[in-house]
């Protein structure tokens, strides 16, 4: 059932986050919490492509849209956590700092973190949607048709 609370959820959204972030946002907050933890990678940061799908109408049948670049890497933290980063595009050092952050979501410093970090990029980035559909709206066009008189 969809109802059911999916443990992951709260992973699902601050990993999102963390992909769509602007360059080197989540490492300029990062570093003003806190000085990052000694880590040992599990896979250093690679870049490659994948593959989007998509669907017609978002409900038809899914197809292939095509290929988008991407940075992923994989860590562990001294005490045993282990954070991914997945990074649209070729940025190596964002996707370090959100396998960093995913990992350290993982420990006690959650809390301080997401106030520090997830938090602000939070905002900062429905600011940013918040304009943008601003701006939208405003050049919306609604067309409509009158009605003539004798029908």
């Amino acid at each position: 059932m969809k109802d059911a609370l999916n443990e992951n959820d709260p992973r699902k959204a601050w990993m999102g986050l963390l992909a769509k972030a602007p360059a080197g946002r989540v490492a300029a907050l990062l570093g003003a919490a806190i000085s990052r933890p000694a880590f040992t990678w599990l896979r250093a940061p690679e870049i490659g492509s994948t593959m989007v799908r998509a669907r017609a109408g978002a409900t038809g049948a899914p197809f292939n849209l095509g290929e988008m670049t991407v940075t992923r890497c994989a860590l562990t933290l001294e005490t045993g956590e282990v954070g991914h980063g997945y990074i649209q595009g070729r940025r190596k050092a964002d996707a370090e700092v959100a396998a960093l952050v995913d990992a350290l979501m993982q420990t006690a410093m959650a809390s301080s973190l997401r106030t520090a970090v997830l938090d602000p990029l939070k905002t900062e980035m429905t600011t940013v949607r918040v304009a943008r559909a601003a701006k939208a709206a405003a050049t919306k066009v609604d067309f409509f048709t009158m009605t003539r008189g004798e029908d």
